[in-house]
C-alpha cells in the first residue's frame, strides 16, 4: 500500500472545512468547547456507536440522521455529555437545527455529538450563540481548532491524515478524535470524526468503517468503563474522483488505509489515558481464531494488575498469565510465551506457561520506556490481534475523584 502521512487532519481531504470556538458550556474560558466539520455538498456517511445500553441523546439522534447514509456537517460540544437528561434528545435535535439553519442545510444532514459530564442538563443558549461564530471560523486549516474543542480530560490533540496513491490517482483520509477516560473495548469514551475525498457509497463506507473499527477503536481500553456517548463517523465527499467499489482491490486498499488512520488515533487515545505515563500494546499471535486472540489481548490490556505493574516498570509476567487465564476463551496455558519489548530492547520472561531466568535490571530498563509491547504467543493456531491501553497511575484516581469539579 502506497500511502503518505500528511498534515491537515480532518480537513486534509478535499471539500471539508472545520473550526472550534469557546461558546460558554465549559467553566474554563480558555478552553474551546464547540467544534464543527462541514462539507458544502452532501456526503456519503456512516457511523459506529457505543454498545452501552445507556446511550447519550446525541448518539440516538445521529443514528437516526444517518439512516439514509447522507450528512454534511458535524457539530460537537465538550464539557457536557447530554446523557440521562429528560430533555436530552430535544437538545440534540436543537443542535442539529441550529447548525442546519446557520449552514443552510437540512437539520437531518447534521451529525451531533457531545462529551463531558453525564446527567447535567445541557444549556442550549451557548450553542445558539456560538454556532454562528463557529460558522464564521470554519477554515480549510481548521482541523487543529476542531480537535482542541472536542477535548475533555485529554492532554493532547489527536489528528492524523494520509494520502493514498491508487492507479495513478490519489485520495485522502483524515480524522480527529478525543478520548482519555471511561474507555473500554466496544467503542470506548471516545469520539472520532473521519473524512475522505474518495467516492464511496454509504453501504460500502459503512462496511469499511465497521471492519476498521473492530480492529482498532474496539481494541482500546483505558479503565474498563464503556462510555455512553462514543461514536466514530466518516464523511466521504467524493472530491478526489477516486471511486471505491464494494469489493476488490479498491475496497481492500481503502479499508486498509482507514485501518491505518484508526490505528494511529487509537494509539493516541490509549497513550493519553487519564493519568497515564505509558502506552501499552498487547500483541497476540498463535491464537486459535481471531475472536480467541482478541479476547486474550483485551484481557491483558484491561487487567488493573498488569497496568499497575507496567506503571512500576515491574516485569511481573505472572499477572499477564493470570489475565489470559480469565479471558473466557480456551487457551492451553502450558504453551504460552510472554515477552516484554520497548525501544530499549526485548526480553523473554515466560516460556511454555512457566517462568524463565531473566535479568531484572534489563527488564526494568525495557519497561521504564513510555511505550511498552506485551507480546503473547499462544501456539494454538495462526490468528493474531492487538489491543491498546495504558498504565494505571495515582493520577487516574485524582482526576476521576474530582472530575465534576
Amino acid at each position: 500500500m502506497n500511502l503518505e502521512w500528511i498534515e491537515g487532519g480532518v480537513t486534509a481531504a478535499k471539500g471539508f472545512t472545520a473550526g472550534g470556538v469557546y461558546c460558554g458550556i465549559r467553566k474554563n474560558k480558555t478552553k474551546s468547547d464547540l467544534a464543527m466539520i462541514y462539507s458544502a455538498t452532501p456526503c456519503s456517511a456512516a457511523g459506529a456507536y457505543t454498545q452501552n445500553l445507556v446511550k447519550g441523546a446525541p448518539v440516538v439522534v445521529t443514528k437516526k440522521n444517518l439512516t439514509n447514509g447522507i450528512a454534511q456537517a458535524v457539530i460537537c460540544n465538550s464539557g457536557n455529555a447530554n446523557t440521562c437528561n429528560a430533555d436530552g434528545e430535544e437538545k440534540a435535535l436543537q443542535m442539529c437545527q441550529i447548525t442546519g439553519e446557520a449552514l443552510g442545510i437540512p437539520a437531518e444532514n447534521v451529525i451531533v455529538a457531545s462529551t463531558g459530564v453525564i446527567g447535567q442538563v445541557l444549556p442550549i443558549e451557548p450553542i445558539l450563540t456560538g454556532v454562528p461564530e463557529l460558522v464564521k471560523a470554519l477554515s480549510a486549516t481548521g482541523s487543529d481548532a476542531a480537535a482542541e474543542a472536542i477535548m475533555t480530560t485529554d492532554l493532547a490533540k489527536k489528528q492524523v491524515a494520509i494520502n493514498v496513491d491508487y492507479n495513478g490517482s490519489a485520495f485522502v483520509i483524515g480524522g480527529i478524535a478525543k478520548g482519555s477516560g471511561m474507555i473500554h473495548p466496544n467503542m470506548a469514551t471516545m469520539l472520532g470524526f473521519l473524512t475522505t475525498d474518495a467516492q464511496v457509497a454509504p453501504e460500502v463506507l459503512s462496511k469499511a468503517l465497521s471492519l476498521a473499527v473492530n480492529d482498532t477503536f474496539n481494541m482500546v481500553s483505558v479503565d474498563g468503563d464503556t462510555s455512553t456517548n462514543d461514536m466514530v463517523t466518516i464523511l466521504a465527499s467524493g472530491k478526489s474522483g477516486v471511486t471505491i467499489e464494494s469489493e476488490g482491490e479498491s475496497f481492500e486498499l481503502f479499508t486498509e488505509a482507514l485501518k491505518e488512520i484508526c490505528t494511529s488515533l487509537s494509539r493516541k487515545i490509549a497513550k493519553d489515558g487519564e493519568g497515564a505515563t505509558k502506552l501499552l500494546v498487547c500483541n497476540v499471535v498463535g491464537g486459535k481464531d481471531e475472536a480467541n486472540a482478541k479476547a486474550v489481548a483485551k484481557s491483558v490490556i484491561c487487567s488493573s494488575l498488569v497496568k499497575a505493574a507496567m506503571f512500576g516498570s515491574d516485569a511481573n509476567w505472572g499477572r499477564v498469565l493470570c489475565a489470559i487465564g480469565y479471558a473466557g476463551v480456551p487457551v492451553d496455558i502450558m504453551k504460552v510465551d510472554v515477552d516484554f519489548e520497548s525501544k530499549a530492547g526485548s526480553i523473554a520472561v515466560c516460556r511454555n506457561g512457566a517462568g524463565i531466568v531473566f535479568d531484572e535490571d534489563v527488564a526494568k530498563t525495557i519497561l521504564v520506556e513510555d511505550e511498552i509491547n506485551i507480546n503473547v504467543t499462544l501456539q494454538d493456531g495462526t490468528a493474531k490481534a492487538t489491543a491498546y491501553g495504558c498504565d494505571l497511575t495515582y493520577d487516574y484516581v485524582k482526576i476521576n475523584g474530582d472530575y465534576r469539579s
